[in-house]
């Protein structure tokens, strides 16, 4: 049930960290940003402290200062901007770790669904079963013109209560959902025993084992089935990241887990109630979505520490962090607390935690908060299995066209 049992906790992946001057702090690693090693690094902490799985932020656009959606790129020369493919990354630190749940991001909204379905099937294979996906809709007019195939409207907070809007915002999820569906029949379109690498008969495919998923709607129609083989989870582990109805409905329909940004625990309850519905209301027929609260947070050993280190950011910043999730900013033992709190209230099945400053939150996190939850019972030692499905309580599903036995 959630809210009892073991806890699970991840964190969330971006640049220097999720404060805007992040990169400015002593201990950050500018320079090395766009260099492998740096992302290596972040990975081999995060599995160092047991953490379920990771994910890495992406998108079709500079980093901007603005946090509404279609927001537009600013000017500024005092925040990171740009960044390397998340999927990429991805791959890369996959061989240099052992355990720990790769989850990448990906736009679905100008990214074909048939190089989406190989690329995290790829990413499944380099890392021994240990993928997953957040697909991700791009709402912004100025991604859409890198693509030059649609035009899209300019968005404000103000616009999104227009009818117009709306619809287009329901039609971008939409289409999301069916970018997932296809790939999902993509990775179930080769089954299990397709490969048989006969030697004696010249035989390396199944063939009658390959299927077409022809798959048809409004916005794909694709053909089949994948050039990849299918995955050693079978069906990856989906991610969706929710704000309100229409991406809780995304959720119920595509995902696996989903990511809520409550800032509080009753708001918390009150998300997770907005979830369930929305899984009724989509004749959802799989496993529960799992539900995590996103939190940024600042961590410190020493009470008003981390307080004092996010105001000396924001004071560089020019301005108060605005984010999408609550900020905490305490000690270990005081997060540990809040968390253990959240979860009983609101039924949660555990946190994506987004470090302010990478890596010194990371490191708090895996080297500070983890162990106070083991103390409290409800954080694992280690790790006992060994595919990231495994680990989240998900069976390996067979592929939805394996043929019945005779």
């Amino acid at each position: 049930m959630p809210g009892t049992g073991e806890l699970h906790l991840a964190v969330a992946l971006d640049g220097a960290g999720w404060h805007p001057a992040a990169w400015r702090e002593p201990a950050a690693r500018p320079g090395e940003l766009f260099t492998a090693a740096y992302w290596a690094d972040l990975a081999r902490e995060a599995e160092g402290g047991t953490l379920d799985f990771l994910t890495i932020e992406d998108s079709l656009g500079l980093q901007s200062a603005g946090r509404s959606p279609g927001a537009a790129p600013d000017d500024r020369t005092d925040q990171v901007r740009g960044r390397l493919d998340a999927v990429l990354i991805a791959a890369r630190i996959a061989p240099l770790t052992r355990r720990i749940g790769l989850v990448p991001t990906a736009i679905t909204t100008h990214t074909e669904p048939f190089h989406l379905s190989t690329s995290i099937a790829t990413l499944d294979y380099i890392s021994e079963g240990r993928a997953g996906w957040r697909p991700r809709v791009s709402v912004s007019p100025r991604e859409a013109r890198h693509f030059g195939r649609r035009e899209f409207p300019e968005l404000s907070p103000q616009l999104l209560a227009d009818p117009a809007t709306a619809r287009h915002m329901t039609d971008l999820f939409d289409e999301a959902a069916d970018a997932v569906e296809v790939v999902r029949r993509l990775w179930d379109s080769w089954e299990d025993g397709a490969v048989i690498r006969d030697v004696p008969t010249g035989r390396f495919v199944d063939r009658d084992r390959l299927h077409y998923i022809d798959f048809a709607s409004r916005w794909f129609s694709v053909r089949g089935p994948s050039i990849t083989p299918r995955p050693p989870q079978g069906q990856p582990v989906v991610a969706s990241l929710g704000h309100g109805p229409v991406p809780y409905a995304f959720a119920a329909r595509a995902s696996d887990i989903v990511f809520i940004t409550p800032g509080s625990a009753p708001h918390a309850r009150e998300t997770v109630a907005q979830v369930r519905e929305a899984e009724i209301d989509t004749e959802r027929t799989g496993p529960p979505l799992a539900v995590y609260a996103d939190l940024t947070v600042f961590i410190d050993d020493k009470p008003g520490e981390a307080a004092a280190r996010k105001r000396r950011l924001d004071e560089l910043d020019g301005a108060e962090l605005s984010t999408d999730t609550a900020v905490f900013a305490g000690t270990p033992d005081e997060l540990a607390e809040l968390l253990t709190d959240w979860r009983q209230a609101a039924g949660l099945d555990g946190f994506r935690l987004r470090p302010g400053v990478l890596p010194h939150d990371l490191r708090q996190i895996t080297r500070g908060l983890v162990p106070r939850l083991r103390r409290r019972g409800v954080f694992r030692a280690g790790y006992a299995e060994s595919t990231l499905r495994a680990r989240l309580g998900l069976r390996r599903p067979a592929s939805r066209y394996e043929r019945s036995p005779a």
